[in-house]
């Protein structure tokens, strides 16, 4: 292991490589990633211009032999959310997607673990999941990684009692091997620190592509009455600068829940963006904007397409809460050294 290196981790469902950003933020120069795994090509091409390393990322993980992987000390899986949100169809283990079983990946994980023996395991996913088939699927999880010898720690924390304007649910599991001394592990406790939107939105007049268009807005509002006059409260959102925004997400209404007034868009601007966007001067949050409300930091290279962005950082992790989540368990890893 290089010199001043104490852990050695895997990013498994990297993602763009947010909780290995959290864990970096903790452990400083005292962790070094040894292996990356994720299988979405757009990912893979964010994580690649934001970090450096000297192995190739891997793909689909039912494929990877865990004979394969170095050997390490940290676990970190941000394993698919999507069978157990509660935005979705909420079909946990059962859920399929293109022929891949999503629910069932962290299996994957387990598998890995059990036979490296990691010091400690960490995941995120969503808050659904605590409640998924009445406990039944978050209890599988928690006794499997029990079976295979780990005492199990399991909480939901708020993103914006960490130091961002994001009202964000989400659950957490840190693990810890069984012949490690984990009683004094507990997670971290909100912070002071609190942010509101305009403390994330850019400090410029944004394109008049970030501006929704007229036809848009108007259909918007027609979704939203529709749904009123039912009695629900569906639809688009606009937010002040004083306001915690709404969790992102990678559908649509993440963007659509989280808009703003902005007027600084110069006049001068031409295009079909400007010739059709709206007199009310409402826009969406910009992918950059999107990666202040998750804790990216300014120097985050934003390599593809806005698309893929809004995509990427809906599904990512808020760096601040991963990275407080980690110093308690660098606390725990470094009684045991």
């Amino acid at each position: 292991m290089p010199k001043g290196k104490k852990y050695r981790s895997v990013d498994l469902f990297a993602g763009i490589g947010g909780i290995r950003l959290g864990f970096k933020d903790a452990f400083g120069d005292e962790i070094e990633t040894v292996f990356v795994c994720e299988w979405d090509a757009n990912a893979q091409k964010t994580y690649r211009a934001n970090f450096r390393d000297d192995f190739e990322i891997q793909g689909d993980i039912t494929e990877i032999d865990e004979k394969s992987i170095p050997a390490f000390d940290i676990c970190l899986a941000g394993f698919p959310c999507q069978a157990f949100s509660l935005a979705g169809k909420k079909q946990g283990f059962r859920d399929n997607c293109k022929g891949m079983s999503r629910g069932t990946l962290f299996f994957d994980v387990a598998r890995i673990c059990e036979y490296r023996k990691p010091k400690a395991v960490f995941c995120e996913n969503v808050k659904g999941l605590y409640a998924h088939d009445r406990g039944r699927t978050l209890d599988i999880i928690v006794n499997t990684l029990k079976e295979i010898g780990y005492r199990v720690f399991v909480e939901v924390l708020n993103s914006k009692d960490f130091g961002v304007p994001q009202n964000r649910e989400r659950l957490y599991i840190a693990a810890f091997r069984e012949d490690l001394d984990s009683s004094g592990f507990r997670f971290p406790s909100p912070r002071e620190e609190k942010k509101r939107l305009g403390d994330v939105l850019e400090a410029e007049a944004v394109p008049a592509k970030y501006y929704l268009s007229a036809r848009y807005l108007e259909s918007l509002k027609r979704h939203k009455a529709r749904h009123a006059e039912r009695g629900n409260g569906f639809g688009y959102e606009i937010r002040g600068a004083d306001d915690i925004a709404g969790a992102i997400v990678c559908g649509g209404m993440g963007r659509e829940r989280n808009l703003i007034v902005d007027k600084r868009l110069s006049r001068s601007t031409t295009g079909q963006a400007a010739a059709t966007m709206n007199r009310e001067n409402v826009r969406k949050l910009t992918p950059r904007e999107w990666a202040r409300l998750q804790g990216f930091p300014e120097d985050y290279r934003l390599a593809v397409a806005d698309t893929h962005l809004y995509k990427q950082f809906g599904n990512s992790v808020t760096v601040p809460v991963v990275r407080a989540i980690a110093e308690e368990i660098k606390k725990t890893l470094d009684c045991n050294v």
